[in-house]
């Protein structure tokens, strides 16, 4: 079983080491933090929206109550 676990742990290792602490480091809008938020804040947007248009058509076809 450590033979199929070392190489999976190494990629994970080499993965952080290489790519998400540099990218962690970026300065402003570059940072992965921001754009993480900025995506799920657009995201909740759109789906506040189009569920705003989904009631209202609800209501007109009579399907809430």
């Amino acid at each position: 079983m450590q033979h199929i676990l070392d190489p999976i742990v190494a990629l994970i290792l080499w993965s952080f080491e290489t790519l998400l602490e540099p990218l962690g480091e970026l300065p402003g809008l570059l940072n992965p933090n921001t754009v993480f938020v900025l995506l799920i804040s657009l995201g909740l947007l759109y789906w506040i929206v189009q569920q705003g248009k989904y009631n209202k058509k609800a209501e007109a076809e009579g399907g809430l109550k």
